[in-house]
Protein backbone atom coordinates (compact mmCIF):
# COMPACT_ATOMS: atom_id res chain seq x y z
CA UNK A 1 0.00 0.00 0.00
CA UNK A 2 1.06 3.68 -0.27
CA UNK A 3 1.72 5.94 2.13
CA UNK A 4 -1.78 8.13 1.43
CA UNK A 5 -3.82 4.85 0.91
CA UNK A 6 -2.23 3.74 4.74
CA UNK A 7 -3.26 7.41 6.15
CA UNK A 8 -7.13 7.19 4.72
CA UNK A 9 -7.92 4.43 6.19
CA UNK A 10 -6.44 4.93 9.89
CA UNK A 11 -8.15 8.63 9.14
CA UNK A 12 -11.46 6.38 8.57
CA UNK A 13 -10.98 4.05 11.57
CA UNK A 14 -9.40 1.30 9.35
CA UNK A 15 -7.45 -0.51 11.44
CA UNK A 16 -5.31 -3.93 10.94
CA UNK A 17 -3.56 -6.13 13.12
CA UNK A 18 -0.34 -5.68 12.34
CA UNK A 19 1.58 -2.61 10.17
CA UNK A 20 5.30 -3.47 8.79
CA UNK A 21 6.67 -0.24 7.85
CA UNK A 22 10.36 -0.14 6.62
CA UNK A 23 12.57 1.46 4.11
CA UNK A 24 15.22 3.74 3.99
CA UNK A 25 12.89 7.18 4.09
CA UNK A 26 11.75 7.20 7.64
CA UNK A 27 9.73 10.28 7.06
CA UNK A 28 6.61 8.10 5.75
CA UNK A 29 7.36 5.29 8.66
CA UNK A 30 7.59 8.24 11.59
CA UNK A 31 4.09 9.40 9.51
CA UNK A 32 2.30 6.34 9.88
CA UNK A 33 3.29 5.27 13.20
CA UNK A 34 2.85 8.92 14.81
CA UNK A 35 -0.45 9.03 13.95
CA UNK A 36 -1.88 5.30 14.82
CA UNK A 37 0.52 6.24 18.13
CA UNK A 38 -1.79 9.67 18.82
CA UNK A 39 -4.87 8.83 17.53
CA UNK A 40 -6.52 5.25 17.88
CA UNK A 41 -6.48 5.53 21.39
CA UNK A 42 -7.91 8.57 23.86
CA UNK A 43 -5.30 9.97 26.37
CA UNK A 44 -7.34 7.79 29.18
CA UNK A 45 -7.39 4.39 26.92
CA UNK A 46 -3.08 4.85 26.25
CA UNK A 47 -2.30 4.67 29.79
CA UNK A 48 -2.94 0.58 30.05
CA UNK A 49 -3.59 -0.13 26.21
CA UNK A 50 -0.66 1.72 24.47
CA UNK A 51 2.68 0.63 24.43
CA UNK A 52 5.89 1.56 22.81
CA UNK A 53 8.89 -0.58 22.61
CA UNK A 54 12.44 -0.33 21.08
CA UNK A 55 14.05 -3.53 18.89
CA UNK A 56 17.63 -2.93 20.86
CA UNK A 57 15.80 -3.82 24.22
CA UNK A 58 14.02 -6.14 23.18
CA UNK A 59 13.06 -9.43 21.77
CA UNK A 60 10.43 -10.73 19.54
CA UNK A 61 8.65 -12.99 22.01
CA UNK A 62 8.73 -9.77 24.21
CA UNK A 63 6.77 -8.42 21.06
CA UNK A 64 4.12 -10.94 20.55
CA UNK A 65 3.51 -11.60 24.38
CA UNK A 66 2.34 -7.83 24.25
CA UNK A 67 0.75 -8.02 20.68
CA UNK A 68 -1.54 -11.19 22.61
CA UNK A 69 -2.50 -8.61 25.46
CA UNK A 70 -6.18 -8.01 25.26
CA UNK A 71 -7.15 -4.40 25.89
CA UNK A 72 -8.54 -3.12 28.80
CA UNK A 73 -12.07 -0.67 28.92
CA UNK A 74 -10.65 -0.02 25.35
CA UNK A 75 -11.59 -1.64 21.72
CA UNK A 76 -7.73 -2.31 20.89
CA UNK A 77 -4.44 -2.83 22.27
CA UNK A 78 -1.44 -0.53 20.37
CA UNK A 79 2.09 -2.18 20.82
CA UNK A 80 4.66 0.25 18.45
CA UNK A 81 8.00 -1.52 18.29
CA UNK A 82 10.26 1.55 17.38
CA UNK A 83 14.21 0.70 15.97
CA UNK A 84 12.26 -2.69 14.66
CA UNK A 85 15.76 -3.32 12.43
CA UNK A 86 17.65 -4.40 15.37
CA UNK A 87 14.79 -7.32 15.35
CA UNK A 88 16.39 -8.82 12.03
CA UNK A 89 17.82 -11.72 13.53
CA UNK A 90 14.76 -12.37 15.03
CA UNK A 91 11.87 -11.88 12.05
CA UNK A 92 11.36 -15.59 11.46
CA UNK A 93 9.99 -15.74 14.72
CA UNK A 94 7.02 -13.72 13.73
CA UNK A 95 5.28 -16.27 11.34
CA UNK A 96 3.17 -18.18 13.25
CA UNK A 97 1.32 -14.76 14.89
CA UNK A 98 1.11 -13.61 11.37
CA UNK A 99 -0.97 -16.75 11.38
CA UNK A 100 -3.25 -16.06 13.92
CA UNK A 101 -3.14 -12.62 15.24
CA UNK A 102 -5.16 -11.21 17.95
CA UNK A 103 -7.18 -9.10 16.10
CA UNK A 104 -8.08 -6.23 18.54
CA UNK A 105 -4.24 -6.12 18.25
CA UNK A 106 -2.10 -2.70 16.68
CA UNK A 107 1.10 -4.55 16.35
CA UNK A 108 3.54 -1.73 14.58
CA UNK A 109 6.92 -2.19 13.41
CA UNK A 110 9.30 0.56 12.03
CA UNK A 111 11.93 -1.00 10.83
CA UNK A 112 14.13 2.39 9.40
CA UNK A 113 16.83 2.63 6.73
CA UNK A 114 17.03 -0.71 5.76
CA UNK A 115 14.34 -3.40 4.07
CA UNK A 116 13.96 -7.10 4.12
CA UNK A 117 15.29 -9.63 1.91
CA UNK A 118 12.52 -10.72 -0.76
CA UNK A 119 13.29 -13.65 -1.35
CA UNK A 120 12.82 -14.66 2.26
CA UNK A 121 9.70 -16.24 3.04
CA UNK A 122 9.08 -14.18 6.20
CA UNK A 123 9.06 -11.36 3.74
CA UNK A 124 6.43 -13.14 1.59
CA UNK A 125 4.23 -13.95 4.22
CA UNK A 126 4.63 -10.08 6.12
CA UNK A 127 3.65 -8.97 2.44
CA UNK A 128 0.49 -10.77 2.06
CA UNK A 129 -0.38 -11.09 5.67
CA UNK A 130 0.11 -7.26 7.08
CA UNK A 131 0.10 -3.94 5.74
CA UNK A 132 3.40 -4.31 4.06
CA UNK A 133 5.00 -0.79 3.45
CA UNK A 134 8.04 -0.12 2.31
CA UNK A 135 9.66 3.75 2.24
CA UNK A 136 11.68 4.46 -0.59
CA UNK A 137 13.91 7.61 -0.81
CA UNK A 138 13.60 10.47 -3.51
CA UNK A 139 15.94 12.12 -5.72
CA UNK A 140 17.34 14.77 -5.56
CA UNK A 141 14.96 16.24 -8.85
CA UNK A 142 11.79 15.35 -7.39
CA UNK A 143 12.11 17.31 -3.71
CA UNK A 144 10.90 20.53 -5.30
CA UNK A 145 7.36 18.49 -6.43
CA UNK A 146 7.67 17.03 -2.72
CA UNK A 147 7.74 20.71 -1.32
CA UNK A 148 4.88 21.66 -3.62
CA UNK A 149 2.19 18.76 -2.93
CA UNK A 150 3.48 18.90 1.12
CA UNK A 151 2.63 22.66 1.23
CA UNK A 152 -0.72 22.68 -1.24
CA UNK A 153 -1.92 20.41 1.69
CA UNK A 154 -1.57 22.61 4.30
CA UNK A 155 -3.07 25.45 1.58
CA UNK A 156 -0.33 27.11 0.56
CA UNK A 157 1.84 27.58 -3.07
CA UNK A 158 5.04 28.35 -3.60
CA UNK A 159 7.04 29.49 -6.92
CA UNK A 160 9.77 27.25 -8.21
CA UNK A 161 12.64 29.38 -7.56
CA UNK A 162 11.70 28.84 -3.98
CA UNK A 163 11.12 25.57 -3.73
CA UNK A 164 14.70 24.77 -6.00
CA UNK A 165 16.55 26.79 -3.23
CA UNK A 166 15.01 24.96 -0.25
CA UNK A 167 15.47 21.78 -2.43
CA UNK A 168 19.29 22.64 -2.92
CA UNK A 169 19.99 23.80 0.66
CA UNK A 170 18.28 20.94 2.95
CA UNK A 171 18.64 17.80 0.05
CA UNK A 172 16.44 14.83 -0.03
CA UNK A 173 15.93 14.05 4.10
CA UNK A 174 12.25 14.75 4.02
CA UNK A 175 12.35 14.98 8.00
CA UNK A 176 14.74 17.87 7.87
CA UNK A 177 12.51 19.49 5.00
CA UNK A 178 9.19 19.09 6.55
CA UNK A 179 10.21 20.56 9.70
CA UNK A 180 11.70 23.61 8.35
CA UNK A 181 8.85 24.06 5.91
CA UNK A 182 6.49 23.74 9.21
CA UNK A 183 8.72 26.37 10.75
CA UNK A 184 8.53 28.37 7.85
CA UNK A 185 4.59 28.36 7.77
CA UNK A 186 4.13 29.62 10.78
CA UNK A 187 4.49 33.20 10.26
CA UNK A 188 2.83 33.13 6.87
CA UNK A 189 -1.21 33.12 6.49
CA UNK A 190 -3.04 30.66 4.97
CA UNK A 191 -3.20 30.35 1.14
CA UNK A 192 -0.23 32.40 0.21
CA UNK A 193 2.21 31.71 -2.30
CA UNK A 194 5.68 31.37 -1.21
CA UNK A 195 8.77 33.22 -2.42
CA UNK A 196 12.28 33.53 -2.51
CA UNK A 197 12.16 36.19 -0.43
CA UNK A 198 10.58 34.93 2.73
CA UNK A 199 12.52 31.62 2.48
CA UNK A 200 15.67 33.92 2.50
CA UNK A 201 13.99 35.45 5.81
CA UNK A 202 12.49 32.62 7.39
CA UNK A 203 15.08 29.66 6.67
CA UNK A 204 17.87 31.07 6.23
CA UNK A 205 18.89 30.69 2.69
CA UNK A 206 20.74 33.29 0.86
CA UNK A 207 18.27 34.59 -2.47
CA UNK A 208 21.38 35.60 -3.83
CA UNK A 209 24.07 33.09 -3.47
CA UNK A 210 23.05 30.15 -4.38
CA UNK A 211 23.35 26.84 -6.83
CA UNK A 212 19.92 28.32 -8.65
CA UNK A 213 21.87 31.17 -9.27
CA UNK A 214 25.14 30.20 -10.29
CA UNK A 215 23.61 27.83 -12.89
CA UNK A 216 21.51 30.82 -14.19
CA UNK A 217 24.67 32.92 -14.50
CA UNK A 218 26.88 30.28 -15.91
CA UNK A 219 24.23 29.46 -18.57
CA UNK A 220 23.66 33.36 -19.61
CA UNK A 221 27.85 33.58 -19.21
CA UNK A 222 27.27 36.37 -16.68
CA UNK A 223 30.92 36.56 -15.93
CA UNK A 224 30.11 39.16 -13.12
CA UNK A 225 27.62 37.75 -11.29
CA UNK A 226 28.89 34.34 -11.18
CA UNK A 227 31.99 35.55 -9.99
CA UNK A 228 30.44 37.34 -6.86
CA UNK A 229 28.65 33.65 -6.21
CA UNK A 230 31.56 31.77 -6.11
CA UNK A 231 33.63 34.38 -4.24
CA UNK A 232 30.98 33.57 -1.21
CA UNK A 233 30.92 30.04 -1.58
CA UNK A 234 34.83 29.93 -1.26
CA UNK A 235 33.92 32.08 1.88
CA UNK A 236 31.28 30.18 3.36
CA UNK A 237 33.17 26.72 2.13
CA UNK A 238 30.77 24.87 5.20
CA UNK A 239 27.37 25.88 3.84
CA UNK A 240 28.56 25.33 0.29
CA UNK A 241 31.03 22.27 0.21
CA UNK A 242 32.61 21.88 -3.33
CA UNK A 243 31.26 18.59 -3.83
CA UNK A 244 27.70 19.99 -3.91
CA UNK A 245 28.35 22.51 -6.45
CA UNK A 246 30.38 20.13 -8.34
CA UNK A 247 27.10 17.47 -8.42
CA UNK A 248 24.74 20.33 -9.24
CA UNK A 249 26.88 21.45 -12.08
CA UNK A 250 27.33 18.00 -13.43
CA UNK A 251 23.55 17.58 -13.13
CA UNK A 252 22.92 21.01 -15.37
CA UNK A 253 24.85 20.49 -17.88
CA UNK A 254 23.99 16.74 -18.71
CA UNK A 255 20.59 18.45 -18.91
CA UNK A 256 21.95 20.96 -21.01
CA UNK A 257 22.91 17.99 -23.34
CA UNK A 258 19.88 16.03 -22.81
CA UNK A 259 18.30 19.13 -24.54
CA UNK A 260 20.21 18.98 -27.57
CA UNK A 261 19.56 15.74 -27.86
CA UNK A 262 15.78 16.26 -27.96
CA UNK A 263 14.12 16.64 -30.89
CA UNK A 264 10.57 18.31 -29.88
CA UNK A 265 12.12 21.32 -28.46
CA UNK A 266 8.09 22.71 -27.53
CA UNK A 267 8.75 24.33 -24.35
CA UNK A 268 6.52 21.67 -22.45
CA UNK A 269 8.19 18.38 -24.05
CA UNK A 270 11.83 20.36 -22.91
CA UNK A 271 9.91 20.38 -19.28
CA UNK A 272 9.18 16.64 -19.30
CA UNK A 273 12.50 15.38 -20.88
CA UNK A 274 14.43 17.36 -18.33
CA UNK A 275 12.35 16.74 -15.41
CA UNK A 276 12.21 20.47 -14.59
CA UNK A 277 9.68 22.87 -14.24
CA UNK A 278 8.58 24.55 -17.00
CA UNK A 279 9.21 27.90 -14.76
CA UNK A 280 13.45 26.77 -16.02
CA UNK A 281 12.69 26.32 -19.49
CA UNK A 282 13.68 29.56 -20.85
CA UNK A 283 17.07 29.50 -18.85
CA UNK A 284 17.63 26.05 -20.01
CA UNK A 285 16.91 27.44 -23.86
CA UNK A 286 19.53 29.93 -23.37
CA UNK A 287 22.33 27.95 -21.77
CA UNK A 288 21.96 25.66 -25.02
CA UNK A 289 22.55 28.61 -26.87
CA UNK A 290 25.66 29.20 -25.35
CA UNK A 291 27.17 25.74 -24.68
CA UNK A 292 26.52 23.70 -27.64
CA UNK A 293 27.30 20.04 -27.74
CA UNK A 294 30.80 20.06 -28.17
CA UNK A 295 31.60 22.66 -25.17
CA UNK A 296 28.85 21.03 -22.94
CA UNK A 297 31.20 17.75 -23.05
CA UNK A 298 33.97 20.00 -22.05
CA UNK A 299 32.71 21.74 -19.67
CA UNK A 300 31.61 17.96 -17.93
CA UNK A 301 34.98 17.15 -18.41
CA UNK A 302 36.41 19.65 -16.25
CA UNK A 303 33.62 18.86 -13.42
CA UNK A 304 34.73 14.99 -12.98
CA UNK A 305 38.61 16.55 -13.14
CA UNK A 306 37.97 18.71 -10.60
CA UNK A 307 35.79 16.28 -8.58
CA UNK A 308 38.86 14.03 -8.17
CA UNK A 309 40.61 17.25 -7.47
CA UNK A 310 38.43 17.89 -4.50
CA UNK A 311 39.44 14.40 -3.61
CA UNK A 312 42.75 14.74 -3.55
CA UNK A 313 43.86 13.34 -7.27
CA UNK A 314 46.37 15.62 -8.28
CA UNK A 315 46.01 18.14 -6.04
CA UNK A 316 48.51 18.74 -3.51
CA UNK A 317 47.29 22.17 -1.49
CA UNK A 318 44.60 24.01 -3.46
CA UNK A 319 41.74 24.66 -1.04
CA UNK A 320 37.90 23.77 -1.91
CA UNK A 321 37.05 27.15 -2.74
CA UNK A 322 40.50 27.77 -4.79
CA UNK A 323 38.97 24.45 -6.78
CA UNK A 324 35.44 25.85 -7.22
CA UNK A 325 36.86 29.47 -8.43
CA UNK A 326 39.38 27.32 -11.17
CA UNK A 327 36.42 25.01 -12.27
CA UNK A 328 33.89 27.95 -13.34
CA UNK A 329 36.77 30.16 -14.45
CA UNK A 330 37.05 27.26 -17.14
CA UNK A 331 33.52 26.80 -18.09
CA UNK A 332 32.93 30.47 -18.45
CA UNK A 333 36.37 31.08 -20.99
Amino acid sequence: MKHNDILKDLKNKVYHPIYFLSGEEPFYIDLISNFIEKNVLDEAEKEFNQQIIYGKDTDISTVISAAKRYPMMANHNVVIVKEAQHLIKQIDQLDSYLDNPTKSTILVFCYKYKTLDGRKGITKKLSKKSVFFESKPIYENQVPDWINNYLKEKNYTINPKASFLIAEFLGTDLSKVANELEKLTINIPEGTEINAEMVEKNIGISKDFNMFELNKAIGSKDILKANKIINHFAKNEKEHPIQATIAVLYMFFTAILKYHYTKDKNPRNIAVALKISPFFVKEYQLAAKNYDIRKAVKVIEYIREYDLKSKGVNNVSSSSGELTKELVFKILH
